[in-house]
């Protein structure tokens, strides 16, 4: 089970963009990274093609997952993420500084 999921917010601890929020549109666990809504934004110069237009397109490249802190959903900070199994059985995520069960 991730720590860090699509579409969780999360706020960026280094970097270019420290102290940036942003959703989490994709997570490749592979490579330990995650592509952040409006996080390590890149100007890139294409050449068009058959389907697109040319220009300078913006994109967001991935971050490091060690440089993304999830947001606690009662407080709206950063904090750590433990797991916690329900009387269901099911294994839930859980903010460390709140003890808020996060969605997901």
């Amino acid at each position: 089970m991730q720590k860090i999921r699509k579409g969780d917010n999360v706020i960026v601890l280094a970097g270019r963009d420290r102290g940036k929020r942003g959703e989490v549109l994709t997570v490749i666990p592979k490579e330990n990274r995650a592509v952040v809504q409006g996080i390590n934004v890149v100007r890139r110069h294409t050449k068009p093609t058959q389907f697109a237009q040319g220009g300078i397109v913006a994109k967001e490249l991935s971050v490091d997952l060690s440089n993304l802190a999830l947001l606690d959903p009662k407080t709206d900070e950063a904090t750590r993420v433990g797991f916690k199994v329900m009387e269901d059985g099911s294994k839930v995520r859980v903010a460390k500084k709140s003890g808020e069960v996060i969605d997901g």
